[in-house]
């Protein structure tokens, strides 16, 4: 897969975010294929599980904020094209019913997995923390890409 230059901060563009978040969730993905056996030889196959819901609900996050976001930067672009062309925008209620309707059950997952596999907290707590750590990971990437121009 080729990848475009990051550039530097003038030229970030709503693709080079797009593409910015596109790269925290594969790095996610990695980063919960690699952590998931470690949980499951530490804490059973009820924490390997309960790792999985927090991360499956960590990513899922980033990939409706994603969604979210090009739909907001669709709508402004929209508008501003509208203001020329008497045109309406786009609704942005289908994005924010399927954000809703994914904390809902992002919800239902986490009370199912804390009440029902009895593993460490500490493993869900892991699984949901593994957006922030990708996140983290691509803003230093950006950061050094920027400061080495």
């Amino acid at each position: 897969m080729s990848e475009t230059p990051i550039g530097n901060q003038d030229s970030f563009t709503d693709a080079s975010a797009q593409q910015t978040m596109r790269r925290a969730m594969q790095t996610g993905v990695v980063i919960a294929a690699i952590a998931l056996p470690i949980f499951w030889w530490k804490t059973g196959w009820q924490g390997a599980l309960e790792f999985a819901a927090g991360a499956a609900i960590s990513l899922s996050g980033l990939r409706t904020w994603r969604r979210l976001m090009a739909a907001i930067m669709a709508r402004m672009d929209a508008a501003e094209a509208a203001g020329m062309e008497g045109q309406k925008p786009r609704a942005i209620g289908p994005v924010l019913a399927g954000f809703f309707l994914r904390m809902a059950v992002a919800v239902a997952v986490l009370y199912g997995s804390l009440k029902y596999l009895q593993a460490p907290v500490i493993t869900l707590l892991a699984g949901l923390g593994i957006g922030v750590v990708a996140l983290t990971i691509e803003s230093v990437r950006l950061l050094k890409a920027w400061t080495e121009q």
